[in-house]
Parts: structure tokens; sequence; C-alpha cells
């Protein structure tokens, strides 16, 4: 690897460097070079500068998705196409991301996954070759771009645990995921999450030190992202596969089809958002008896986190909304043994089903949690929040309004529509009102909502009570 380095410069120091990319990158046409230069029109090359200065900055913990531009003002990227393959020029980038004039392999390797991801899925949807109007479709598009991004692996039993949890979380949260991962590594699972910080980054941790225990080689920490949120959850340094989908809704639906047992730790918005995804897939009817393993842990002093999590899901899809998941409070082995137990159960169910083991092709995921919701005020203020419907369209909507919130927290477009135009307004059934407005209220007093040491939370939404 040549890294050509021109100079470091600056109050934060910052490098530019010339760099091949490493781990492989399919040689780019002239065409898809032009696209990521292109500064106007598709704004392609907004979206390759801002996910590319969120690997570059790779480890630093924050939440704000502006504050790295704000940073790093000047950063810029190209792809460069040569006779000899493609070049990638970084102009004032973050030197953390360099050691002694190179590149860290790691880093580099997430720069070409980024290049790689928004090439090619600009190419797809330019030539037309994804259906994004159906359920079927979109599936297709969601299983193109893992294979395209190398994360489908046949031939490999069902190993592949996906780990949710929030990137803001106490410190003995985070301990706590660190010792789950490490049952999970001990046991020969690789770890999926959304490549973030706090319960994102613990339990890669942890089973990156057990797999090192167990001498087990080509290990998979695998971070599954989207442009809207990378810059307010940079990639850990664990994560050794990151691959960006288009958008949160094929981000959740890349979840679960990839993995075979799901893990919640203590989270926020975007912890309940994915919570409400799935369950809202399991009770369709047409996934009943459907193995999955999902499991809610945390250590002791998060057990009253999880019975408000589980009195909110019975109170609005019903009691027997918890026969699909199970409360494990400060055991991590239990955990590791509970979740091997399951997966054996998704391992004979996909034989019996002549299921491949590396993508859930049987699981129905309806329309409404694959559509991309776009949180405006008036999207946010039409979500029927009542029940009386049928309960895996009523997930669809609370699982929306969850997202909006997070689009109101850390995503750029969101941040903008709240400053300009106040907070999004959440109106519905009463008493769903109320336990929404005491789970996020606990939230708040939880700094779930926002890494503690900056400027206090303002809430982006307001909730509010319909007339009975």
């Amino acid at each position: 690897m040549n890294d050509h380095v021109a100079g470091v410069t600056g109050p934060l120091r910052t490098v530019s460097a010339r760099i091949s990319p490493a781990g492989g990158l399919d040689i780019l046409s002239r065409n898809e070079v032009a696209r990521l230069r292109d500064a106007s029109g598709s704004g392609l090359h907004m979206m390759l500068r801002r996910c590319a200065l969120a690997v570059l900055t790779s480890g630093n913990i924050g939440d704000d998705p502006r504050s790295m531009f704000e940073q790093y003002p000047d950063f810029d990227i190209q792809v460069l196409q040569q006779d000899r393959g493609i070049k990638i020029e970084l102009s004032n980038a973050p030197e953390q991301a360099f050691v002694d004039g190179h590149i860290i392999r790691g880093i580099n390797e997430l720069l070409v996954a980024v290049v790689r991801d928004i090439v090619y899925v600009s190419a797809q949807l330019e030539s037309g070759n994804f259906d994004l109007d159906d359920t079927v479709g979109i599936t297709h598009a969601v299983f193109e771009i893992l294979r395209n991004a190398r994360m489908l692996k046949p031939q490999v039993d069902p190993n592949l645990v996906v780990c949710w949890g929030g990137h803001s979380i106490s410190r003995d949260e985070y301990e706590y995921t660190k010792r789950v991962g490490y049952q999970l590594g001990l046991r020969g699972m690789d770890i999926c999450t959304g490549c973030g910080p706090g319960a994102m980054k613990g339990p890669m941790k942890g089973a990156n030190i057990a797999h090192a225990k167990q001498r087990r080689r080509h290990n998979r920490y695998i971070g599954i992202t989207e442009p809207g949120i990378i810059a307010a959850e940079s990639p850990n340094p664990i994560v050794n596969n990151l691959v960006i989908m288009p958008d949160i809704e094929k981000r959740l639906e890349a979840f679960v089809r990839m993995g075979h047992g799901i893990i919640v730790f203590p989270g926020g918005v975007g912890t309940a958002e994915e919570i409400l995804y799935l369950l809202g897939i399991l009770l369709h009817p047409d996934n009943a008896g459907a193995p999955f393993p999902l499991i809610f842990t945390g250590p002791k002093d998060s057990a009253a986190y999880f019975e408000q999590i589980d009195q909110f899901l019975r109170l609005t899809l019903g009691d027997d909304v918890a026969k699909h998941y199970q409360i494990i409070v400060d055991n991590p082995t239990a955990v590791a043994h509970v979740m091997q137990r399951g997966i054996e159960k998704v391992r004979n169910h996909r034989l019996d089903t002549k299921d491949a083991f590396f993508f859930n092709w049987s699981l129905h995921v309806p329309l409404p949690f694959q559509q991309p919701f776009r949180p405006t005020h008036e999207a946010m203020a039409a979500l029927n929040l009542r029940r009386g419907r049928p309960r895996h369209e009523l997930a669809a909507d609370l699982r929306r309004a969850f997202s909006g919130i997070v689009a109101g927290n850390v995503k750029d477009e969101g941040v903008k529509a709240i400053e300009a135009h106040g907070p999004f307004v959440i109106d519905g059934e009463a008493e769903i009102m109320r336990n929404l407005d005491n789970l996020l209220k606990a939230f708040v007093v939880q700094h779930r909502m926002k890494l503690p040491g900056g400027s206090a939370y303002v809430p982006c939404y307001r909730v509010v009570a319909e007339a009975a």
C-alpha cells in the first residue's frame, strides 16, 4: 500500500494523501467515478464525503450529525480513475486515521466499503435494476446489496447474532454488553450491530477477546448502517465488515434477514424502533411458528428499563406479544445458552423448509415495514397510533414514530426540520400516548437520548393525547 502524503496542517491536524484501496475494490467505470465527483444534482459526492468522514473519525464518540463537518470543514474525498486502477484522494482528512504517514489498514478497508456501496446502489437505482414497488422487489434489493458487499457466507452453520442497543449507555451497561459478547464469542458466534459506539461496540469487543482465546480465525464483526445515521454513529474500530444500506428500512431488513437471533441491550428511541420493527414482523400471521430467538438483557440496574419496555409492548400490542421475547437480567452465560439453543432451532427450521442459512428468505416482511418513512411534521402528525387494528399495522406506525424521533435527534435532515418548524407533534389514543410519554421521559432522565457531557437534551417531539 503506497500512501502519498502531502502534509499535515490545521489546529486539529489534518492529512492530505492519495491512497490505494485495501481489501479489494472492483474497477469503477469513468461514469461511476464522474457520479462520485459530482457535487451537484444527485448529491452523491456529498453522501460520499459524509460517510467517508465518519469512517475516518472511527472511534470518536459523539451524536451531533453536524459536528464532524464543523471540525473538518475543508475535508474532501475524490475517487480517481487511473490506468492501473482506482486511487482515493483525501484532502484535509483527520490525522487520527494515519500512522507514520500511512492510513490505518482497517480504516482503508472501511473507506472501500463506503465507495463500493454508494457506487453500487446508485448504479442499480439509475439503471432500474431494483424494483422498489413491492415487497419481493425490495427484499431482492436488500439481498443484492448484501451480496455485492460480500456479507453473505454460504456453507456456514447459523452463528450470526445481531446486537441492538443504545449508543448512549452507562458504563455498567457497556461493560455488561462486553461480558455477553465474550460468552457468545466463546461459543463461536459472530456479531452484527449498527456499527457505532456503546451497545454496538461492547459485544464486538467481548467477542473479539473470546475469539482470540479460542484461536478462532475469520471472525466477522459486521456493521450495518445507512447514510443518515453514520455521521452520528461512526463505525467503531472493531468492525471488519461494513455495509451502508440506502435507508433505515433496508438497514432493518438486512438485520433480520442476515441474523439468526437478536439480543437487545438497553437503549433509547432507536432501540425501541428496532424492537417494534421485529415484533411487528413476528406478529404477522404469515410468520406464525417461525423461530427467531429474541432476548432483552442488561445488568441488574437495568431491570426497571426492561420492565417499562415490556409494559409498553404489552399495552400496545397485547400481552401475548411477550411470547416472542425473553428477558434475562444480569446473566451473560444464560443469555449465550438461550441464544445457542434458539439458533439450533433456527438451523433445524431452515433445513426443514430448505431455506438458506445466510439469508432468511421465508420471513415475510410486510410492505409498510419496507417503505421508507420520511419523518416530516405532516407525516408524524398523520400516524395512526390507536388500537383496534391489526397489531402488526400498529407496530409499523409506532416504529415510524420512534424513527421520526431518531431523525429529530441525530439526523441532519431531521435536526434542520425541527429547527425550522419546531418539535414533531405525536398524537394518538390517550392511554398509548401517556405510556409513550412516560417511556420517552424515562429515556431523557436516563441520558438515553443524547450522550452525556454535551448540551442538555431538548426534546424534538411533543406528545399529545387525543380526547376520549
